[in-house]
């Protein structure tokens, strides 16, 4: 091999090299996830229906007996899907009658193993979601964790849950229950409501939307005769066979690709859900969403609670506790989310007075 040659082919050679190490660095950067630590075993109290049989395979998860709990599960968010999932536990008279139902996009036999090391005793199923189902309907938002298409697995929940899974509590990753959220899954729903959810209607309702929506005549008879509000849709009860009968992801999706031709809102998958049911759903105490928590959109502002009782915390918004306390740099509510977190070894944080 001449001089040249040579030199040509360490060079080739240098750059596979580098190349397959630039990909092996990145396959090992999205499979790694957070160490936790093991969870406290929680049992039921004497007087809570038997529903678990002797052999504890997975029946409970197809039973309409349970508590069933859906969530999604990412390494992004990892941690707070864990302490969530403590937090239901510590404050539910009847744990092991909780089913509790992920939906993963990526890593999901690691976010498997990982939910099963912390909690070696739950109930539940992971499911997986794949992009490609729902990415061609996303448009761009104002925030690009917005346009993830894992947000938007709450619209998929009939039919990625077993049809035996008449309802179910969606919640997001990014709180706690100080409560029982069997009390928040037995909400009243009436004889035609699909879901439930604490609603604002002292927020403004027109800013979900852009002037092309409300300068266009039929888009904004949308809300005709529906006393629409606001509302989270980091939790909400639904009922999955009105759902399903209703046919409401199809609605939904129906709106998505609207706004991929006009440009009809900007905020991610919200604004759909509130095309499809704003005005239609059971409001829900506010207790079981003080939401905001995050600080909205701006870096380091801190919330304070809603006024009323509290049920349940939310750090919707761009802040989230653990990187708050990571950085050593938390909101005074951010104290209230630590105890659950169960992230081995953690960063010690403090307080300014």
């Amino acid at each position: 091999m001449s001089k040249p040659q040579h030199f040509h082919f360490v060079l080739l050679l240098s750059t596979v090299v580098v190349a397959l190490a630039a990909i092996a660095n990145a396959t090992a950067a999205t499979s790694i996830t957070p160490r936790f630590k093991e969870a406290p075993s929680f049992y039921n109290s004497p007087d809570c229906p038997l529903i678990i049989d002797e052999n504890h395979d997975f029946s409970i998860l197809f039973s309409d007996q349970p508590v069933h709990v859906a969530m999604t599960l990412d390494t992004a968010y990892i941690r707070g899907t864990v302490a969530a999932i403590l937090s239901i536990l510590q404050h539910s008279s009847c744990p092991q009658n909780i089913a509790f139902h992920f939906v993963a996009s990526a890593d999901a036999s690691l976010l498997r193993a990982t939910i099963s090391s912390s909690f070696p005793h739950l109930n539940f199923l992971v499911y997986p979601f794949y992009d490609s189902s729902v990415s061609r309907l996303i448009s761009t938002s104002i925030r690009s964790a917005l346009d993830c298409p894992l947000n938007y697995a709450r619209s998929y929940l009939a039919n990625l849950l077993p049809s035996c899974v008449h309802r179910v509590v969606y919640l997001d990753s990014d709180l706690v229950l100080i409560d029982e959220i069997a009390k928040l899954a037995a909400t009243p729903l009436g004889d035609n409501s699909v879901l439930a959810a604490p609603e604002y209607c002292n927020a403004n309702f027109t800013s979900y939307f852009t002037s092309t929506f409300w300068s266009n005549t039929y888009f904004s008879l949308t809300f005709a005769n529906r006393k629409a509000c606001y509302f989270n849709t980091g939790v909400m009860v639904i009922d999955l066979d009105r759902w399903r009968e209703g046919d409401y992801t199809t609605k939904i999706e129906e709106w998505m690709e609207v706004q991929k031709r006009m440009r009809i809102y900007e905020l991610g998958s919200l604004p759909p859900f509130l095309l499809v049911f704003a005005g239609n759903i059971v409001p829900v105490d506010h207790r079981w969403n003080q939401h905001g928590l995050g600080g909205d959109n701006f870096i380091g502002l801190c919330r304070d609670l809603h006024h009323g009782p509290v049920s349940l915390l939310h750090w919707s918004g761009k802040g989230k506790p653990w990187a708050r306390l990571d950085a050593n740099r938390p909101c005074p509510l951010d104290a209230l989310w630590e105890p659950y977190d169960l992230l081995q070894p953690k960063t010690p944080f403090a307080l300014d007075s």
